[in-house]
């Protein structure tokens, strides 16, 4: 779970179901899925995060996560960087997307399945991610079991 995540949404418990995956005729936009309940509800919903790869591509950039994972990169094996490398552009766009669903959350969704398109929210998200950019970068380093290196400046 993204730490900070809903902040200003507490009545919604939010737990990743799996993604990023490719969007069907969309070579260009991945999904991540999460299961969704209400305290309110008697059954949860699934809500689809539909995300560009550039704009995921773009606030990793802005971010710096390359930079700021450095040194946390360097205490491993060689042999084992590769896959590292690639889990960590999975718990990035993972974690993007649960600030995306965040932004949802915040203005209410009603009890059903649903999709948030991949145009829907983005200079919204592009200032959450920012404002989020440790939480972000805190939930990468937990899903690979790092250590955070503190050497780097956080501010993006």
């Amino acid at each position: 779970m993204v730490p900070e995540s809903n902040r200003d949404v507490p009545s919604y418990r939010v737990t990743f179901f799996f993604g990023p995956e490719p969007v069907e005729g969309r070579p260009d936009v991945l999904a991540c899925v999460f299961n969704v309940k209400k305290r309110s509800w008697k059954a949860g919903i699934q809500i689809s995060v539909e995300m560009r790869t550039d704009q995921v591509a773009g606030l990793r950039q802005r971010m710096r996560l390359d930079d700021r994972l450095a040194k946390s990169l360097t205490t491993l094996d060689p042999q084992e960087r590769p896959h590292y490398q690639e889990r960590i552009a999975d718990c990035f766009a993972q974690a993007v997307c649960w600030c995306k669903l965040d932004l949802r959350l915040q203005a209410g969704v009603v009890q059903e399945n649903q999709r948030i398109h991949v145009d829907e929210m983005s200079i919204e998200l592009d200032q959450e991610t920012n404002n989020r950019a440790d939480d972000v970068l805190a939930y990468i380093l937990g899903e690979l079991d790092l250590t955070p290196d503190h050497s780097v400046p956080s501010s993006c």
